[in-house]
C-alpha cells in the first residue's frame, strides 16, 4: 500500500524533476540525513520537538518514526534530558534564543543559538534519577491520555494548562479537554520538574525568566571559559567523545559572533577528494551551529582553510550543507 501511494503521487512528480537523481531514484525521500541516523544508532527512542510551535513541547519518539523538516530531532534517550528541555529553565532560554515566525508569530525552535549554547545542569545521579524519573511520567502521562481519547491533541492539552497557570475560566470544551488530559496532573508534574531540574542547577524555583536568563549567561560563560582549558561536558560521551573528535555540548558564549571550538584531538585529512568532501560533511553535522572554513579546518591535522572552503561551497551546491551567510555554514 505505501508503494503504490508512492508510485501514483510522487513518480509523476520525479519524472519531470531537474535533478537527474530524484528522476532515476524517484522513490528515495529526497534529503536523507545519515548524520541523525548514525546518531540514533542503538536507540530505541529519541527527543523530538515542532520546528516552529505554540507551545514548546519535547516528547520521546520511537527510532523507527523519523521526522521531517518541520521538526527538530534530538539523539538523546535518557529521560533526564527530556525533563530539562520541558523545564521552565530552558523554555526561558528558548523563547529568548529563539526566532518567531507566522502569522500567529509563534516561537522557532534554532539548534545553533537554542540548543547548542544551553548550559545543562551539572548535578549528581541521584538529582538526575529524581528529574529522569519526573521524564518518564511526563511522557507517559500525555501519551496514556491521548491513547484513552483519539481527538484529544496535545495543543489543546497545553492551551489548558496555559490558561489552568494563568487563572483564567475554561470553557465548556476545554473542560472536557481538562478531564481527558487530566490537565491539572499534567501541570502538577510539570510544577515538580520545573522545582527538581531548578535544585539542580543550585537556584530556587521561584526565579523569573530575567533572572533565569542572567543566570544563564553566567553559566554559559563560565561553562565556554571551562572548555577553552579543556574541560568539556558531554551529553552521550561514548557517542560523542570516543575517540576526543566530536563536538563538545556547551558551545561558546552565545553572544559571541563566532563560539570558539574547544579543545580537542584533531582528525587526520583525508587524502582523496571524496573521503574529504564526507570528513567536512560529518564534522559540519558534528559542530552542531554555524561555522567558518578556517574554523572546521582547524579540526583536522594538516587540512588547508581555502580546500575546506571549496568542498563546503560544493556541499552547499549539492544541498548537503547550508550557506547561512558569506563564509559562514551550518548541516
Amino acid at each position: 500500500e505505501i508503494y503504490q501511494w508512492i508510485l501514483e503521487r510522487v513518480k509523476p512528480e520525479r519524472e519531470h524533476n531537474s535533478e537527474q537523481r530524484f528522476r532515476e531514484t524517484w522513490w528515495i525521500f529526497s534529503r536523507p540525513r545519515p548524520e541523525l541516523r548514525a546518531a540514533l544508532e542503538g536507540l530505541d527512542r529519541y527527543i523530538a520537538t515542532s520546528l516552529t510551535s505554540k507551545h514548546r513541547i519535547f516528547m520521546f519518539l520511537p527510532t523507527e518514526m523519523m521526522i521531517d523538516s518541520t521538526g527538530v530531532a534530538f539523539a538523546l534517550n535518557d529521560a533526564y534530558f527530556l525533563s530539562v528541555l520541558s523545564s521552565k529553565i530552558h523554555l526561558a532560554w528558548a523563547l529568548a534564543a529563539g526566532s518567531r515566525l507566522g502569522v500567529g508569530n509563534d516561537p522557532r525552535y534554532t539548534i545553533a543559538t537554542t540548543f547548542a549554547p544551553f548550559p545543562f545542569p551539572d548535578c549528581d545521579e541521584a538529582q538526575r534519577a529524581r528529574i529522569r524519573a519526573l521524564g518518564e511520567q511526563l511522557d507517559a502521562h500525555r501519551k496514556r491520555q491521548q491513547a484513552q481519547h483519539v481527538t484529544l491533541t496535545i495543543t489543546d492539552m497545553y492551551n489548558v494548562l496555559a490558561k489552568l497557570r494563568a487563572n483564567e475560566p475554561l470553557s465548556e470544551r476545554e473542560r472536557a479537554t481538562h478531564e481527558q488530559g487530566l490537565v491539572s496532573v499534567l501541570k502538577q508534574i510539570h510544577d515538580e520538574l520545573d522545582a527538581e531540574v531548578a535544585a539542580a542547577y543550585g537556584w530556587p524555583a521561584d526565579l523569573t525568566d530575567e533572572d533565569l536568563l542572567a543566570r544563564l549567561v553566567a553559566l554559559n560563560a563560565a561553562r565556554a571559559a571551562a572548555e577553552r582549558a579543556g574541560q568539556v561536558l558531554w551529553l552521550r560521551p561514548a557517542f560523542q567523545h570516543p575517540t576526543g573528535t566530536t563536538q563538545t555540548v556547551f558551545a561558546a558564549d552565545p553572544t559571541a559572533a563566532t563560539p570558539a571550538i574547544a579543545p580537542r584531538a584533531r582528525q587526520p585529512w583525508p587524502k582523496s577528494i571524496p573521503e574529504q568532501a564526507r570528513a567536512v560533511r560529518h564534522a559540519l553535522a558534528a559542530s552542531g551551529r554555524v561555522v567558518t572554513a578556517p574554523e572546521l579546518a582547524r579540526t583536522f591535522l594538516r587540512a588547508r582553510a581555502n580546500s575546506v572552503e571549496e568542498l563546503l561551497q560544493t556541499l552547499a551546491a549539492l544541498g548537503q550543507a547550508r550557506e547561512v551567510a558569506p563564509g559562514k555554514y551550518t548541516a
